[in-house]
Order: structure tokens, then C-alpha cells, then sequence
């Protein structure tokens, strides 16, 4: 018997059964699904304190559960005193099993830890079935030990799936449990 995620298990259940009634899919390869989550984190004040992006770096290995990359700068900006190929920020990328597990702990414990938390704002949709969200601050993950951290820092989330419109996508997410708040 081998491991499958809480949120893996609902999908494969009810959400394909659900999606397909509501949308009239043919078959169940139409149904859109979760590829990938892509945590991200920007560091413009990494160019004069190097060490702030290996804590990042770190920060974010512990809430994903897989290493952070360190992302480089692509050009020179002069007003910015940046270089070519210098450390501006972090990101991970998960998909599969990691992932599911991931969007558990951010639904069940992260977002609700948020201080004055209302729901999510339905308006990251990109139009190709994508969804983005910020947040300000990365101490809400409980693998995070507020007395180490020395600076408190937001990421981006990206949750990439293979719906087509917004709507189908809102769909796919609203049957995963996200909290979005009424317009």
C-alpha cells in the first residue's frame, strides 16, 4: 500500500465526477487538473546582503519539502545596482505528490493562520485557467520557527492547471476547498 495525498484521493473521487457533470466533459482526460505549484520569492534587497537570500532560500525549502533554487538577475540595472547573473530570488517548483501535499497545508493550516483572513481574492486568474496568489508574510507555514526568522518575507504562488478559461479553473479550485471570498 503506498502513500496518496488527502486532496490526490478527493480529485480522483468526487472532483472528476463532479467537474464532468457540471461541464458536460466527454471524458475524463477533459477534466482540468493541478500540474504544478510554483512558490516564489523576490529579493530586490539581496543585492547588498547576500546572506538574506540563502535564509530565504532556506525558509522556502521548508514550507515546499524541496530544495529552492536561487534565481539570478537576467541583465544589468544600474539604478537598482544590480549585474548580470547576480542572486535576486528563490523559487520551487512542485508537482505530484509533493504538491497535493503541499495545497493541504496551505488550505487547512497556512491560510487560516493569516492574521485578519476574509478568503482569497477570486481575481488572480490569468484568463488561461491559472490562478496567482500573494502572500505577505511566509511565517503562516508552521514548518517556519518564528524565533529564527530574522526577516519576514512574502511570496508568490502560482497554481498552474490544465483547465482552459477561468471559469473551469475557479471550478477545479472551489471543489479543492480554496476559500474564495463572494464579489
Amino acid at each position: 500500500m503506498s502513500y496518496a495525498p488527502r486532496l490526490k484521493e478527493r480529485y480522483n473521487d468526487e472532483i472528476i465526477k463532479s467537474l464532468t457533470e457540471r461541464f458536460g466533459y466527454k471524458s475524463s482526460m477533459r477534466v482540468p487538473k493541478l500540474q504544478k505549484i510554483v512558490l516564489s520569492q523576490g529579493m530586490g534587497d539581496a543585492v547588498a546582503d547576500k546572506k538574506l537570500i540563502e535564509s530565504a532560500a532556506a525558509d522556502l525549502s521548508r514550507i515546499a519539502g524541496q530544495k529552492a533554487i536561487t534565481t539570478i538577475s537576467k541583465k544589468d540595472i544600474s539604478n537598482f545596482k544590480l549585474r548580470k547573473g547576480m542572486p535576486i530570488g528563490t523559487k520551487v517548483t512542485l508537482r505530484g505528490n509533493r504538491m497535493y501535499d503541499f495545497l493541504d497545508r496551505l488550505l487547512s493550516v497556512a491560510l487560516p493562520r493569516t492574521r485578519d483572513f476574509r478568503g482569497i481574492n477570486p481575481k488572480g486568474f490569468d484568463g488561461r485557467g491559472n490562478f496567482n496568489l500573494g502572500i505577505k508574510e511566509h511565517i503562516i507555514f508552521p514548518e517556519i520557527d518564528i524565533d529564527k526568522v530574522n526577516r519576514i518575507l512574502g511570496m508568490d504562488i502560482a497554481f498552474v492547471t490544465t483547465a482552459e478559461n477561468d471559469e473551469e479553473a475557479k471550478a477545479l479550485l472551489d471543489a479543492f476547498g480554496f476559500p474564495f471570498t463572494k464579489k
